[in-house]
């Protein structure tokens, strides 16, 4: 495992969330979403265990869509209360960590 994948995956529940708040999705359209946005590394083997653990803890909850007769339903998730609080305060530390990792990153220019 590579280091930019090593490092989305400390991040997927963030930006799975952060899609779901978006809209509702299912888990192929996410892993598509976010290729969409330059993370191609996420796979969806990846995005189902972390969905499930979600929707575990509270954050989002599934439900069944059919498919007009196109195989079968499709689970989507949507992010609910405690998911959007959460949500806020995951960006608040995600842009003061990255904040933090630039500064670093760029030196002491003091």
């Amino acid at each position: 495992m590579d280091h930019s994948s090593q490092l989305l995956k400390g991040v997927l529940d963030m930006c799975l969330l952060a899609l779901v708040a978006e809209e509702p999705s299912y888990g192929y359209e996410m892993a598509h979403k976010l290729e969409e946005r330059g993370l191609e590394l996420i796979s969806e083997g990846s995005i189902y265990p972390t969905l499930s653990r979600m929707q575990k803890a509270g954050l989002i909850e599934g439900y069944f869509v059919e498919t007009d007769g196109a195989g079968p339903p499709r689970k989507y998730y949507r992010i609910v209360d405690e998911g959007r609080q959460r949500l806020e305060e995951w960006k608040r530390e995600w842009f003061r960590l990255q904040k933090g990792v630039g500064t670093v990153l760029e030196g002491d220019r003091a």
